[in-house]
């Protein structure tokens, strides 16, 4: 091996990695020790061959080789794998030239125990003598800890003979080819799990596979395996987090009679000798074995596969609606950072509104999508039929990766204890308590966040009391509909209560929403970008659907907007009303906003910061919601938010309510009447009332606004 040789491949690999799509996290990494290692790893894959030494060494700074299967070194890619230490599985003296490069603290070595991509974690971590002997289990090698042990005995061994042997010593000496004693006498020998999880899952035919048909000649089912899977890491885009554990320390395993009576031994002993502490060295390193692989399955990085993979696997009936299996992955995601003891892909640590709305980061979709390829799942009529076929423990050992990766998601849940627990009692949950359980995890999580901000951001001056912005949920006396109400810009809930109140004395029940940003602090909301409202909008419609069969949702003003919004992206909703919608705003105020966003741009160019202006006074209509401020910030995200909406207009297609003051002073009611006519919707009313104000919804004459909603809605 040439040292400059392996540091400029890692460059290579490093420039490699930056070209491609895949984002590499790496974690506890301040657990390496100090010493020779062999990292032990889960998976065993090319992609893990190529760019694990690179990231080992940028933390360690230790040349760090890798045992590699005989199948890898197939064709032109094997030149490349030997620089950057890779050695065969078939290699004659492998076992020779680790165990001497360990002795000396020269390179460190990467080991893949399972041998094999697919296999079955709890064998491995609670293994069945039966099983094994039937062929129906296959546990990890047990080289990784013989080699560890074979070095830490030699260690011991040559520090022992330097003083009652110095003869073996030197006939060791010159076996290993070792020049320098020193470091073989002080190192300390470890072993270091390490886990690589993948997400999301993808295994499909792709650019690497059709480079290696025409570039590698024939090629063997293996590599066509590894390269089908890593090329659409690389050309599709993939999270890998590398976890390192705890480290062993092998020396503590070599402490029976047995063991240490030929580790002290005066006579000759030969690299191969069969010596009669075998079974005990055996023994050790098949303890070894499973302490590490265990604590490699503990640290699997959960993510959203992992937990609709588990959760479809231990339904007990092979039928599920896709409501019902989102709202139980979505319990599961509420238990998971918090109530079980395994870590979390960073997907998991933000909010998951979004898997009970519009799935618009594709979670369950991308699920869906693979599962329905490979055969795990057919969709009809908005349900889920499984193929328990794929879940057997025969298809999870016979199946390659490319074929079942679902298969492999689920087995990998299996020896964490505590969520598998948690995903079996999902699984067996009754839907009426489901939903029960997800309307209850979002009033907590709507509460929660609403204290956190309040408490964050209040202000003694602007902020008003905590009920002024705290969100509310009335309860109806029938289960068949449900409102969702949403608040204006620089607005709180409490602005809704009239027609909340008046909606809810019609028998519905109603949740009133607060968006983020609002009912705390001008600070606050300066803070807010469109996805906090859209959020805030979700988590009411998730938590009334989880109520109620059919889902309204209405808003005024910017609410009114955000109303619409909702329903270009939710399918399902009942129907959606707008008061007085601010597609086109005339408050004069609002005019400038691009004017100071420009301003302040070239003054913090220009670092003038004390010239930026950030927020703009105004008078509201009711001060004793409304801020007195307006951030130049959230009034700019507001407009940009509107001005993408109208694009997205004829998308509404459900029953639709448009109210329009026509002496409102804030929203001129030609430029709503001119949006209304992009509605999609075939059922839609445009009703102008002579108002001269803009809230409606509040106030003298706003009941004539509360019975034509409850009309409209009544009419659905």
């Amino acid at each position: 091996m040439i040292y400059s040789a392996y540091l400029a491949t890692g460059q290579m690999i490093a420039f490699m990695e930056g070209l491609s799509k895949i984002n590499v996290r790496v974690h506890g990494q301040e657990m390496i020790p100090d010493g020779s290692i062999i990292f032990v790893v889960n998976h065993f894959t090319r992609i893990e061959t190529l760019l694990l030494p690179y990231h080992i060494h940028t933390h360690t700074h230790v040349p760090v080789w890798s045992l590699a299967d005989h199948s890898f070194f197939e064709g032109t890619i094997s030149g490349f794998l030997a620089r950057i230490g890779a050695i065969s599985t078939r290699d004659p003296d492998r076992d020779r030239l680790i165990v001497k490069t360990l002795l000396t603290g020269e390179t460190d070595w990467i080991i893949f125990p399972e041998g094999q991509m697919v296999k079955d974690r709890e064998a491995v971590t609670k293994p069945s003598i039966l099983g094994l002997y039937r062929g129906k289990q296959r546990t990890a090698h047990t080289g990784a800890a013989t080699l560890a042990l074979r070095t830490e005995f030699y260690r011991k061994r040559l520090q022992h003979l330097l003083a009652e042997n110095p003869a073996e010593t030197e006939r060791l000496q010159n076996l290993f080819q070792i020049d320098d004693l020193e470091p073989v006498l002080t190192g300390k020998t470890w072993i270091v799990p390490i886990n690589l999880t993948y997400y999301p899952l993808r295994a499909r035919e792709n650019v690497l596979s059709t480079l290696a048909d025409r570039f590698a000649g024939n090629i063997s089912d293996r590599l066509r395996e590894e390269l089908l899977t890593e090329g659409s890491m690389f050309f599709e885009g993939v999270d890998i987090d590398i976890r390192f554990g705890q480290a062993i320390p092998v020396s503590e395993s070599l402490t029976s009679p047995r063991i240490m009576q030929d580790m002290f031994s005066l006579r000759q002993i030969n690299f191969d000798d069969q010596l009669p502490s075998l079974p005990d060295m055996r023994q050790e390193a098949t303890t070894l074995m499973h302490r590490f692989m265990a604590d490699i399955y503990s640290m699997t990085t959960v993510n959203h596969d992992h937990l609709f993979a588990s959760l479809l696997k231990s339904l007990p009936f092979n039928r599920i609606s896709e409501d019902d299996f989102r709202r139980r992955v979505f319990l599961l995601t509420d238990l998971v950072p918090d109530k079980t003891l395994v870590f979390c892909h960073q997907s998991l640590e933000v909010g998951q509104i979004a898997l009970l709305t519009d799935d618009r980061y594709h979670k369950y979709r991308d699920f869906l999508e693979l599962a329905r390829e490979t055969g795990v799942v057919r969709c009809e009529d908005g349900y889920l039929f499984r193929n328990s076929a794929h879940f057997s423990a025969e298809s999870q050992l016979h199946r390659i990766r490319i074929d079942n990766p679902l298969g492999v998601a689920a087995n990998e849940v299996q020896p964490l204890s505590g969520l598998k627990r948690q995903v079996r009692w999902m699984a067996w949950l009754p839907e009426t308590l489901v939903r029960h359980r997800v309307s209850k995890v979002l009033q907590r999580q709507a509460a929660d966040q609403y204290e956190a901000d309040y408490v964050q951001f209040r202000h003694l001056v602007e902020s008003k009391e905590r009920t002024v912005g705290a969100p509310f949920l009335l309860k109806g006396t029938s289960r068949q509909l449900g409102i969702v109400l949403v608040h204006g810009f620089l607005a709180a809930p409490l602005e809704m209560r009239e027609l909340a109140d008046y909606l809810h004395g019609k028998g519905y029940w109603v949740y009133s929403v607060r968006l983020r940003g609002h009912g705390t602090s001008s600070e606050d909301l300066a803070t807010r970008v469109g996805s906090d409202w859209t959020e805030s909008v979700d988590l009411g419609y998730a938590l009334i659907n989880s109520i109620c069969r059919r889902v309204v949702i209405g808003g005024f003003s910017f609410g009114g907007g955000l109303a619409l919004d909702s329903a270009t992206r939710i399918s399902g909703l009942a129907g959606v009303f707008a008061v007085s919608p601010p597609f086109r705003l005339r408050d004069l105020s609002t005019h400038f906003a691009a004017a100071v966003a420009t301003w302040n741009s070239l003054m913090d160019t220009m670092n003038f910061h004390g010239a930026e202006k950030e927020y703009i006074e105004h008078i509201p209509e009711h001060p004793l919601i409304n801020y007195t401020r307006i951030p130049v910030a959230a009034l700019t995200e507001l407009e940009n938010f509107m001005s993408d909406l109208e694009s997205r207009l004829a998308n509404v297609t459900v029953p639709t309510l448009v109210v329009q003051g026509l002496g409102d002073p804030v929203v001129r009611s030609d430029e709503t009447a001119r949006t209304f006519d992009l509605l999609g919707a075939e059922q839609k009313r445009y009703l102008p009332l002579d108002f001269n104000r803009h809230g409606i919804l509040a106030g003298e004459g706003s009941e004539k606004v509360h019975a034509e909603i409850a009309a409209f809605i009544a009419g659905l």
